[in-house]
């Protein structure tokens, strides 16, 4: 399996992205050696396809194939493609503040401590449907990892369009995300025009 070794406040000075949208509270002092160069118009709809990957921690062909799936759906692609992303199932752990980070909520997919109403998912690219059940296995609700994690990660606002229940570990999608409500700095209209050329 490929995976980004990148340092992730590299990465972040790079992207010119706040550490904060990836649950990491550590800010780098130095400033990237290209922020006051001029962006061709390829090189900002790059960046925003890489800022969007980096983010929810896609790779490239399964990037794609969520653009080429927000193409068939009704509405606009570029927000069809950000509340797919919105709905993987690491990105909704993450959102429900049962992981400090993206990384660590796909980590916890792995690990098979998710279920799905009542079924282990263990596909960090599941997608979750309105109505889906989602809760922390019991075997691992005791750990100390969730006690470490609810207590940083517990006080962030969970999204409008989930519910959660810190105690029981567990939360519900009570609808799709709108665009307004996913708070991710991308501007998918760039991403589009990228991909339609």
């Amino acid at each position: 399996m490929a995976v980004d070794r990148t340092p992730v406040l590299k990465k972040c000075r790079s992207l010119d992205l706040d550490p904060v949208y990836l649950g990491i509270d550590k800010k780098s002092n130095r400033q990237s050696k290209r922020a006051n160069r001029k962006m061709s118009e390829y090189a900002l709809q790059m960046r925003e396809k890489q800022k969007a990957k980096f983010i929810y921690g896609v790779l490239e062909k399964p990037f794609r194939n969520y653009y080429s799936k927000a193409e068939r759906m009704k509405g606009q692609t570029g927000d069809n493609l950000m509340i797919t992303l919105e709905r993987r199932i690491d990105n909704v752990i993450f959102r429900l503040g049962f992981a400090r980070t993206r990384m660590e909520a796909r980590q916890i997919v792995d690990h098979r401590h998710v279920l799905v109403n009542g079924k282990i998912v263990n596909v960090p690219s599941y997608l979750v449907s309105v109505g889906d059940k989602i809760e922390i296995k019991e075997k691992a609700k005791d750990s100390q990892r969730y006690k470490d994690i609810l207590e940083m990660a517990g006080a962030r606002a969970v999204p409008a369009w989930l519910t959660a229940n810190q105690e029981n570990l567990s939360g519900e999608v009570t609808a799709f995300p709108n665009r307004s409500e996913i708070d991710v700095p991308v501007n998918e209209m760039l991403i589009v025009e990228l991909y339609s050329k």
